[in-house]
């Protein structure tokens, strides 16, 4: 009991009437009041007195200023006919009627409301750091496949290197393969290709690796020729001498004689004659 009378007179009940409390500290003043009659006494106590005090403080306003703050307070009012001196007058008194629902009531949709925009904010929050979460993690896949396309890259020309190579130093330890080493012409000086001709079945085989050309442009491509007594004969076309989309080793036609091998930048598709102002390498046999 002593403590409950201490409860009582620490204030917060006044409080809770006056709505300064916290959700958290109203509700336990409610609680307390459920459980004890005591303070649900006391608290209906408070609420009447300062009714009292107020209506006994109140400034009566006017009638069109009274029924203007009801109208904006969502009351309903009505009308009532006052006489004065056997005249008729019509005046507002507005009666009050209060909204369904009580107190608590509306304090617990005060409640309600604080919550849902807290709710709202955090909902916000998290979805802003879900979606910086989101970017990061794209952005790291976009640079993950880049990375996995280079190297993709780098897989490739290692194999087609590696290949050419192999093939240079089996060609050279064979006795079945010619090599026939062609060097730059005035169309292009610097140039060398390397051309292997098979002793005994008469193919002949390129390798891209062993070739120093200059890459040809989209509308021309590299010709094989063989010189055989004296005149050209084609042995096919081929593409740019860097070309890692291909295999490093490429079959060309076959011939059964010839003095030597030349190549000349020609047309895409090739042609029937070559065209001797772009002789790029050639070498006799």
């Amino acid at each position: 009991m002593e403590n409950l009378k201490a409860y009582i007179e620490s204030g917060v009940l006044e409080l809770y009437v006056l709505g300064d409390l916290s959700p958290e500290e109203a509700l336990q003043v409610e609680e307390m009041a459920a459980q004890n009659p005591e303070v649900k006494a006391e608290l209906s106590a408070i609420e009447l007195a300062m009714e009292e005090y107020a209506m006994q403080n109140a400034v009566e306003p006017s009638a069109a200023v009274e029924a203007k703050l009801f109208e904006k307070l969502g009351f309903e009012v009505e009308q009532e006919t006052v006489y004065q001196s056997n005249t008729t007058i019509a005046a507002t008194e507005p009666k009050v009627v209060r909204l369904d629902g009580s107190d608590g009531k509306l304090r617990t949709l005060r409640f309600a409301l604080v919550a849902c925009i807290a709710l709202l904010v955090v909902s916000t929050a998290a979805l802003f750091i879900t979606y910086n979460k989101l970017n990061d993690a794209h952005d790291q896949i976009a640079s993950l496949n880049l990375d996995k396309q280079k190297f993709a890259g780098v897989v490739r020309q290692l194999e087609f290197d590696k290949q050419g190579l192999d093939n240079m130093v089996a060609m050279n330890d064979s006795k079945e393969w010619a090599t026939i080493r062609m060097a730059g012409q005035a169309f292009s000086p610097k140039s060398k290709m390397n051309v292997y001709w098979n002793k005994n079945d008469k193919s002949v085989l390129i390798n891209y690796v062993a070739m120093d050309l200059p890459k040809p442009d989209a509308e021309h491509e590299y010709q094989l020729w063989a010189l055989v007594n004296g005149k050209p004969v084609s042995l096919g076309v081929f593409g740019k001498s860097d070309s890692t989309g291909t295999e490093a080793l490429q079959k060309m036609q076959t011939i059964q004689e010839a003095q030597a091998f030349a190549v000349t930048l020609e047309p895409m598709g090739g042609s029937v004659n070559p065209t001797m102002d772009k002789l790029t390498v050639m070498g006799g046999v």
